[in-house]
């Protein structure tokens, strides 16, 4: 046994049951994760029970787990329960409901239960019974109902495409000219004072632009007005399985679909316009419902920024301590206080930014470049900016550490053949040795953006909210916004699974967009490994 000790054979296969244990256990993550977040966009078989007190139920069953039985002796059978998404909660005031096998008569797949997704109030699930247009029958029970619900579903889609568009996007820029407009007439004021002669022709000039504006403004309300007219020509009539009738407007109607009635490829379909519709689209229903393109849109764009301010920061500061500091008891002391850092909680560094980033250099800013905004803050509050450059200081422990590693990893002959041949310091370190750390500064910005894309607590005080009105970039001039609030996709799962007021609804959200995080982090890594590999190709192995 001593022998076979000594061979270093058990530890061997210790490291690899390590190695194949953690690999199976985030294999197993990240199956949990997809079963239970990619399967909600599945249009499932919507399932009529029909319970012995002669209720019925009609809805879709999304889990069956056993009754708890606290004290039961033992061989007790056990007993099942099912757990049924009703939907209709402008009817029952509630999504799901669990009913108890025992109690369930039989269970019926009717062909023609319909189900619409809407933009409020969840799903509805129901039998079609006519649909009305300017309050005339086009088609009823009757008639071929599913064709002409299906045209004026795709119809009035479009329709809140361009209420959406005439909103936020032309309605929108109109109130944010006005409003520069308005900020110029006050820097002016500021500046020369309100009584000066000297700028009474800019501002009549200024105000004539203002009252062009309004009268966009006007002519695209009315048009608007128009707009929300059309949305209430046409409902559709849905009878419950208890045959309560409900009207709802087709403008509502996100997507309609008979799930008892369609085929594999049909379901394909769906799946596949509802994911697209997860990964493209906007929030509704608080955030339970609909797209999350906004907060990815945040994340990717909050590590961009955190990685361009990091990067230079840490590179720099590794340079010093490995090549121009004289080593002794001081850098020693900083080199113990950086890696300290690296443990410091995240919530102390947005402590830190919100003091430091928002309320002192915010505040200067907001005063010396925008002192016609206040007392609204520009600059002087949360924002991307901030909350990108909190992640900066949060991470820059991990890029100076990994940029230390790969400058010592340089051979010292590399070093002493540059002067030799009459190179100087910094261009021995600019073109021999930087060069030669390029994968190791890699790999410091792979660690640093895994963790800023996953960290919430700093965020939550220094910009990120749960719904952002606008992208940090958009149309507008200047373009890019630094100073707006943001949508993130961990504060999305921290906001979707602990405060959403419908948690049976917004389970499936909170494993869906978990996966995704994990999506944007592998991308985000496989691209900086990318530029890492080649970097190492071009520098390192050409160096031998």
């Amino acid at each position: 046994m001593k022998k076979f000790i000594k061979t270093g054979e058990p530890f061997i296969w210790l490291t690899a049951g390590a190695v194949a244990t953690s690999l199976i256990m985030i294999v197993a993550i990240l199956l949990l994760i997809m079963k239970n977040g990619l399967g909600f966009f599945w249009p499932s078989d919507i399932a009529l029970l029909m319970l012995k007190n002669n209720e019925k139920l009609l809805g879709q069953i999304v889990n069956r787990e056993a009754i708890p039985q606290p004290g039961a002796a033992a061989g007790t059978i056990l007993k099942y329960r099912i757990q049924l998404k009703m939907g209709n909660r402008d009817i029952y005031g509630l999504d799901f409901k669990w009913v108890d096998v025992e109690d369930i008569k039989g269970i019926d797949y009717p062909e023609n239960a319909l189900c619409l997704e809407r933009r409020e109030w969840g799903n509805m699930y129901g039998f079609a019974k006519e649909l009305k247009i300017a309050g005339s029958v086009v088609s009823g029970t009757d008639g071929n109902i599913w064709t002409a619900l299906n045209s004026s579903v795709e119809k009035y889609g479009e329709l809140h495409k361009r209420i959406v568009f005439v909103a936020k996007k032309e309605i929108g820029q109109i109130n944010y000219d006005m409003e520069r407009l308005r900020l110029k007439i006050r820097k002016l004021e500021l500046e020369y004072g309100k009584e000066n002669p000297a700028i009474k022709e800019k501002i009549e000039n200024i105000s004539k632009e203002i009252e062009r504006e309004k009268g966009l403004y006007e002519k695209k309300s009315l048009e608007l007005e128009e707009l929300y007219i059309k949305t209430r020509e046409a409902v559709i009539l849905i009878s419950t399985a208890e045959e309560k009738e409900k009207e709802i407007p087709v403008y509502n109607v996100v997507r309609a679909y008979m799930p008892n009635n369609m085929g594999v490829f049909q379901k394909m379909g769906i799946y596949l316009s509802r994911l697209w519709e997860f990964v493209s689209d906007d929030p509704r229903e608080a955030n339970t419902e609909g797209g999350i393109f906004p907060a990815i849109f945040g994340t990717v764009m909050m590590v961009l920024i955190m990685s361009i301010a990091v990067v230079p920061l840490g590179v720099l500061a590794a340079i010093y301590l490995n090549e121009y500091a004289r080593q002794g008891t001081l850098v020693k002391t900083v080199r113990i206080a950086v890696n300290n850092l690296a443990g410091v909680p995240s919530i102390v560094f947005g402590v830190f930014g919100i003091g430091f980033f928002i309320y002192f250099i915010g505040g200067v800013i907001d005063k010396l470049f925008f002192p016609e905004m206040l007392p609204a803050p520009t600059y002087g509050t949360g924002g991307i900016l901030w909350a990108s450059m909190t992640l900066a200081l949060l991470t820059v422990p991990v890029v100076i550490v990994a940029t230390e590693e790969g400058l010592g990893a340089a051979p010292r002959e590399w070093r002493e053949g540059s002067l030799a041949l009459g190179a100087t310091k910094f261009e021995t370190i600019w073109k021999v040795i930087l060069p030669s750390a390029a994968p190791g500064i890699m790999t410091g910005l792979i660690l640093a953006m895994a963790r800023a894309a996953g960290e919430v607590a700093p965020l939550m005080i220094t910009g990120v909210v749960k719904l952002a009105p606008s992208l940090p970039l958009d149309w507008s001039y200047p373009f890019l916004h630094l100073e707006r609030k943001f949508m993130h996709l961990g504060f999305h799962i921290y906001d979707v699974g602990f405060q959403s007021p419908n948690v049976e609804a917004a389970k499936p959200m909170v494993y869906t967009t978990t996966f995704l995080l994990i999506g944007v982090v592998v991308l985000l890594n496989i691209f900086a490994i990318f530029i890492r590999n080649r970097l190492r190709k071009k520098y390192v192995s050409a160096t031998f």
